[in-house]
């Protein structure tokens, strides 16, 4: 059977280095582009703009110098002058004879549409542009006659000195274009180098790598991401740790059993089948050795199941003393062993919760005290309510060793042991506290554990106190049992 692909593989994905890069190269160009659209628009604008103004201004400056009544020598003098500057001025007659300055030789279609700008305005000024030149005509007196004046300037400078900016502005885009091809190949690479290194790290950590360190502080986006792996790591390590550790643990709690089921099995059939009292004694150790293999088994299924959540809350009002001397009850058989439970229970004590649950809790308290007393083998199980009967507190004490300031944040963990040696009559798999920790947070109730090494600990939960007579949902008062 074919292995499935990824996502990645099957899809032509593109490189967010190249994306970046493709994208500050487009915004370069579009920039550079509306840059030099404008600048064109601008510059070519502005200067027969000015060359217009330039050419009404020396108009009127010849009318000026007309009204003055200068000889044609003078006159002739003047136009001469701003032929210097590129600007050429004449005089015509109304019937398109060149007056001023004399010998010079216009074309007839520039008199002519001269004459008829002039003849359409009156005594108004006109400007217009006409084969690459920009005109200014205005009707004249001129040597006691009336005239047509007529100023040009070419248009050619104006052309040759946009192109020129043109060429110019063009190679200044290139250049510029260059300069941001480097820049934004500088900046996608630099914007990726984190993400680059965090799929490198990602990569050493899915082949099973756990010193692999997801860091990066050059933006906080990616330093946020890299503390987040960091913390995925973590849990990911622990995870595995904690299952190789289950394993040793579930491994080693089940060999005791299995082979005392088989030893005793064997004894039944080979030595006291015929003698009941033996029988029945071996057959007992059989039955209590498959009731630590079948709480194993429920250890590790509950957890899980208590976990995720699967297994919901069913609260009711319930009476708390029965079920505690009930699971007390279940615990008589150790005292065969030597050990001593020394209750201070209340009575008819009521609390609402999953009573199966919160059994479990009791049960897993009381396993774990008789699992870490002390050589008394003595355990102290109280249940009191406070002064207003508001709460009750179940707490359960043993004499060991007691909890280290270092290891009472981990103790409630999965598969957490105490490193310390000790003796209990059922090897646990380390998620008994676990699933005590579950069950109580899914109820929203207070719990802890109060200890000091040396001193034994003692584990407590906190339970709302009810009366024994509730109302239930459809308004019907019930009744609970009573002892």
């Amino acid at each position: 059977m074919k292995s499935e692909k990824s996502p990645s593989k099957k899809l032509k994905l593109k490189s967010v280095n190249t994306v970046l890069f493709a994208y500050f190269c487009l915004l370069s160009v579009i920039l550079l582009v509306l840059v030099d659209v404008v600048f064109y628009i601008v510059v070519s604008t502005t200067l027969e703009a000015q060359y217009r103004e330039r050419v009404v201004n020396v108009g009127k400056e010849v009318v000026m110098a007309m009204d003055f009544g200068p000889d044609a020598q003078i006159l002739e003098s003047v136009f001469l002058h701003y032929r210097e500057e590129g600007i050429v001025a004449y005089v015509f007659s109304e019937d398109g004879e060149v007056l001023s300055p004399s010998g010079t030789e216009v074309s007839a279609d520039r008199i002519s549409e001269a004459l008829k700008h002039a003849s359409l305005t009156g005594d108004k000024d006109a400007v217009y542009r006409s084969e690459g030149f920009m005109n200014f005509c205005t009707n004249v007196h001129y040597d006691g006659g009336n005239g047509v004046l007529l100023v040009s300037s070419p248009l050619g400078v104006v052309r040759d000195t946009v192109t020129a900016m043109q060429i110019y502005l063009l190679l200044i885009s290139v250049v510029a274009l260059f300069i941001a091809f480097i820049i934004a190949y500088s900046i996608s690479q630099k914007l990726t180098r984190g993400f680059k290194s965090l799929s490198d790290s990602a990569v050493r950590l899915a082949k099973g790598d756990y010193s692999v360190q997801f860091s990066n502080a050059d933006y906080r986006e990616v330093a946020q991401l890299s503390d987040t792996l960091n913390e995925v790591r973590d849990e990911v390590k622990k995870s595995g740790d904690f299952q190789r550790e289950i394993l040793a643990n579930v491994t080693h709690d089940l060999k005791t059993p299995l082979t005392m089921i088989k030893a005793y099995a064997s004894m039944v059939r080979e030595i006291s089948g015929d003698n009941p009292e033996k029988r029945n004694k071996h057959l007992q150790v059989i039955i209590d050795e498959a009731d630590r293999l079948t709480g194993l088994v429920n250890d590790v299924l509950s957890v899980s199941k208590v976990s995720s959540n699967l297994d919901m809350i069913n609260a009711k009002v319930f009476n708390l003393t029965e079920l505690l001397y009930g699971i007390i009850n279940k615990f008589g058989y150790l005292q065969e062993s030597g050990y001593n439970l020394m209750v201070d229970i209340e009575a008819d004590r009521y609390t609402r919760a999953d009573e199966e649950k919160i059994s479990q809790v009791i049960y897993n308290l009381l396993g774990n005290a008789v699992s870490y007393t002390g050589e008394d083998k003595t355990v102290y199980v109280s249940l009191k309510s406070n002064l207003d009967g508001t709460r009750i507190k179940l707490s359960v004490r043993d004499t060991g060793k007691g909890i280290s300031k270092e290891d009472i944040p981990n103790i409630w963990d999965r598969y957490f042991r105490s490193e310390e040696n000790h003796t209990r009559p059922v090897k646990g798999t380390g998620l008994g506290l676990n699933i005590v920790k579950v069950i109580l947070e899914n109820h929203s109730f207070d719990f802890g554990v109060d200890s000091e090494e040396g001193s034994g600990a003692t584990f407590w939960v906190d339970f709302p106190a009810v009366s024994a007579e509730i109302e239930d949902d459809d308004g019907q008062n019930q009744r609970k049992s009573e002892i």
